[in-house]
């Protein structure tokens, strides 16, 4: 079920007053001086979790309040750009790795640098995972724990279809075979094998990447249009064999775990984010697998790579800046405050945080910190920073384009030449 916009205010006292509702809570006297907006998207539970750090924090700095606001789907960037566009953006706010060149590029995050290591202590974070939110040599952001890229499924449908789940060797020739016989084991209406993956932008990532390609290049797109054609054909071909979900199950997705096809109960596989892991979990009746996406050949590269799941960024107008910095670094750095958030934001980039939180990890956040480091050998070179435009070319052109092929409204060819010339424009747009 989607989620509408939830908010919520921690007074100086750290009282939770709920996540649906707006309120303050009882305050002592020395009201507090500093009052900062916090922005996200995300499930209940990473509002729930967020929640409680916050509350934590407040404990402990009773000077600073946090007031909070989540939202789901696209109605995220949506605020956020009215919120640029009136030069009021978040004290605090979400980002991940695709869009925050974008965003600092437009002016919307505060950077970071003047703030180390007064405020923000992340020397033990090491040179190469500050570089992941580094764009034109400024710190933009920090980032809340390490992911990649992953495959879920639902380990007890495949065992009762008596069909082997996709594995980390396993390549797309091999997926689609798995997902059209598992389709047609489960035989139930409006139910498939797995996703529409033709709009998902990380998983056309790492299908490039395995063939020598990439998504961005330093000056804009970096594939072709045979490349995209490839892509949108593989796809096609699958969801003519049954392999796929329906078109009108696909375009529900908004890149959220609530909106996605194996949350709905639509299919069996899912391609996401491995800290996702534990939010589809917690939805799921059924035990999840996680495992490597498909590869394009057997032995060869897996086109993953180590990214930040999730970053803080500090809103460019913002009057509190040390304040906002002093509350991520207690966010990434504060042993309590992981042990609160697990690994629903990545496995944390702090080596002492990480240590200290795995004796209190669940069966399902274990799985997903050895998914991380079983990618140890597999993972290639953190790819450029994406380019400005590259969130509108997510968003308003390959998502709408590859809806309008599952629609059957446009042929292979069509989308992609569109793909590589609307993706052209987009990218010089912006």
């Amino acid at each position: 079920m989607l989620h509408n916009r939830r908010s919520f205010m921690l007074g100086a006292a750290g009282t939770a007053v709920g996540i649906a509702l707006s309120s303050v809570a009882p305050r002592p006297a020395h009201a507090q001086n500093v009052r900062l907006r916090a922005m996200w998207w995300g499930s209940n539970d990473r509002s729930k979790r967020t929640l409680s750090v916050a509350k934590l924090f407040q404990e402990k700095n009773p000077d600073i309040a946090i007031v909070g606001e989540t939202l789901s789907g696209d109605s995220y960037w949506t605020k956020l750009a009215t919120q640029m566009a009136g030069r009021s953006v978040a004290d605090i706010f979400q980002l991940e790795p695709t869009t925050i060149s974008d965003y600092s590029k437009r002016g919307a995050c505060l950077a970071l640098d003047p703030f180390v290591p007064s405020a923000l202590n992340i020397d033990a974070f090491g040179k190469d995972v500050l570089k992941l939110t580094t764009v034109d040599e400024k710190l933009w952001g920090i980032g809340l724990g390490l992911n990649s890229f992953a495959l879920m499924y639902d380990a007890d449908a495949f065992a009762k279809a008596g069909i082997t789940p996709p594995g980390a060797e396993t390549t797309w020739a091999q997926y689609a075979d798995i997902a059209v016989e598992m389709t047609k084991a489960a035989g139930k209406k409006n139910y498939w094998g797995g996703p529409y993956g033709a709009r998902y932008q990380y998983v056309f990532d790492a299908w490039l990447r395995q063939r020598g390609s990439s998504l961005y290049t330093d000056s804009g797109l970096g594939f072709t249009v045979d490349e995209a054609k490839e892509w949108f054909a593989y796809w096609e071909d699958l969801r003519k064999r049954g392999g796929t979900v329906g078109a009108d199950i696909q375009t529900l997705d908004q890149n959220t775990i609530e909106t996605n096809g194996l949350a709905l109960g639509h299919a069996a596989i899912s391609m996401a984010y491995s800290n996702q892991l534990v939010g589809y979990q917690l939805l799921a009746k059924s035990k999840l697998g996680i495992t490597m996406l498909p590869r394009g050949k057997k032995g060869g590269p897996s086109g993953h790579y180590y990214r930040p799941a999730l970053i803080w960024s500090i809103g460019a107008t913002t009057k509190h800046g040390e304040d906002a910095a002093k509350f991520i670094n207690f966010f990434v750095n504060d042993v309590d405050a992981g042990k609160i958030l697990g690994v629903e934001r990545g496995v944390p980039m702090s080596p002492a945080v990480r240590k200290a939180i795995l004796p209190s990890l669940n069966p399902t956040e274990t799985e997903t910190v050895n998914y991380i480091n079983a990618l140890a050998d597999q993972v290639g070179s953190y790819p450029s920073p994406a380019p400005l435009g590259s969130t509108e070319f997510d968003q308003r052109v390959l998502r709408p384009i590859a809806d309008e092929l599952a629609f059957e409204r446009i042929s292979v060819a069509d989308a992609a030449t569109r793909l590589v010339s609307e993706g052209k424009s987009t990218i010089k747009a912006g």
